[in-house]
């Protein structure tokens, strides 16, 4: 939106004439021939005494035809979508990541997009791509592989220009009793739910510093981090470590006047938890505990992150926002 208005001309600029009054004209003396009398000219008007107004600056008062005109949600709008520099988002394919994605390149931020599954990767870039003016490159990478993500971090930040942006979407999940543990699924669990969190922060510190301060990042973490799960123990001690990892960098990253913060969803209408929802009787026993009574769409997460990467949020670092239409404020997962 161009930030130039023009103003209305200024009365001060109206000269006043002096004026001849014909005999016999309205206002005219009375018993006076019609022969015309010249008036005595009028005084000048007086100067008014308010400071000059320097050019370009609107008068006091004056609306322009700039941000004042703007509307509300446009504003909003705006304020959500800076600060302007790209964003990574990490599980980008599907679920959360792919929601985020959408909700930055709605208020204008280019988004570089991490995922192993590279159909989903596609058809995420092309959703972003169909938004005016938007931004999005995606790669397939593993995250839980520190040179990849050594070397994937810098092209992002080219791809885009700059890089202020880190929301850590990619998740694993499955159900292991402590009975059962698997070494592979914990080990990949933890990998790519907590070690990754860690390695990718440490890869933007540099990208960070170019974009400046207001560069922010979002860990997704869980209600399962807050509370235990017997039937989740990998997937319980990795959001737990999200947790203390977020608090941990966000204390090294204020610093160079960088924010961390993290959400911890309830459940979620994802990818990830569509296996557990054909369990008989799952869904409905979760939506009649949660005093929302439903489970939320992955754009109800995805709002949260936008602002918490946002300068709305510029004084907002090293806590976790809960994200679960009340469920752990009244009972026990």
């Amino acid at each position: 939106m161009s930030t130039s208005g023009r103003m209305g001309s200024d009365p001060r600029e109206a000269d006043a004439p002096a004026g001849t009054v014909p005999t016999g004209a309205p206002g005219a003396p009375a018993g006076r021939t019609s022969t015309p009398r010249t008036e005595p000219a009028k005084r000048a008007p007086r100067a008014s005494k308010s400071p000059a107004v320097p050019a370009g600056r609107p008068a006091p008062g004056a609306r322009s035809s700039t941000r004042a005109s703007r509307s509300p949600r446009a504003s909003a709008r705006d304020r959500l979508g800076s600060p302007a520099s790209g964003v990574l988002i990490t599980g980008a394919a599907s679920g959360i990541g792919r929601a985020t994605a959408l909700a930055l390149v709605e208020v204008g931020r280019p988004v570089a997009l991490w995922d192993l599954d590279a159909a989903g990767l596609e058809e995420t870039i092309t959703l972003c791509r169909r938004r005016p003016r938007s931004v999005a490159h995606g790669s397939v990478v593993d995250v839980a592989d520190s040179a990849a993500v050594a070397a994937a971090v810098p092209e992002a930040a080219a791809s885009l220009g700059s890089l202020g942006g880190f929301v850590h979407a990619a998740g694993v999940s499955g159900p292991m009793l402590v009975d059962f543990i698997d070494d592979d699924l914990w080990d990949a669990t933890l990998n790519v739910n907590v070690r990754a969190a860690a390695m990718i922060a440490k890869a933007l510190i540099e990208p960070f510093r170019v974009a400046g301060p207001g560069s922010a990042a979002v860990l997704i973490s869980s209600i399962e981090g807050l509370f235990g799960s017997a039937m989740l123990t990998a997937y319980c001690a990795s959001k737990g470590g999200v947790l203390g990892v977020m608090r941990s960098i966000a204390q090294r990253f204020a610093m160079e006047g960088f924010r961390v913060n993290a959400v911890c969803p309830g459940a979620v209408a994802t990818p990830m938890l569509a296996p557990a929802f054909e369990l008989p009787g799952f869904r409905q026993q979760l939506e009649e505990r949660t005093p929302l009574h439903r489970v939320a769409t992955p754009d109800e997460i995805a709002r949260p992150i936008r602002f918490l990467l946002s300068d709305e949020a510029s004084f907002v670092t090293g806590v976790h926002l809960t994200i679960d239409g009340g469920l752990t404020a009244v009972t026990a997962i």
